[in-house]
């Protein structure tokens, strides 16, 4: 699997909305220490503990009456496009088509069939955060 300095080496990522993400990722660190690895503009901030990581993401509206999920899990795979052919194939609801980002990941989006969110990612290119806007924290891993 190709490195990306984008985005942290962990295979999957949890995903958890929150309304502050840097109240939410300030805390997160405090309470359970956990460290902050990048801060991506005010609506996402990577986590890292050990060789673990998490990703804070601002929380999705919420509709009267529904229920948005806050939560997601990003996995990190080799190859984007045929990973999506499988999931299709196998009846899964695609949210978003493979696209390639800026920021060296090449990424689609699945909803299952309990209405968890999925994102699938594969790295396409060891991309420095600066170059694209992210901020990474002076104590990264």
């Amino acid at each position: 699997m190709q490195t990306n300095r984008s985005i942290p080496t962990s295979q999957v990522i949890p995903e958890l909305g929150y309304p502050d993400v840097a109240t939410a990722a300030d805390w997160l660190c405090k309470a359970f220490g956990f460290r902050e690895r990048l801060r991506i503009g005010n609506h996402r901030v990577q986590l890292v503990f050990g060789t673990g990581a998490l990703v804070v993401i601002e929380a999705p509206p919420r509709e009267p009456g529904m229920r948005a999920p806050a939560h997601g899990v990003l996995v990190r795979v080799d190859d984007v496009d045929a990973h999506c052919a499988r999931a299709r194939a196998a009846g899964a609801t695609i949210a978003g088509e493979p696209q390639s980002y800026p920021y060296g990941e090449r990424q689609y989006g699945v909803i299952d069939p309990a209405g968890h969110r999925w994102t699938f990612s594969q790295s396409i290119a060891d991309v420095d955060p600066a170059d694209w806007g992210g901020t990474l924290a002076d104590r990264a891993v």
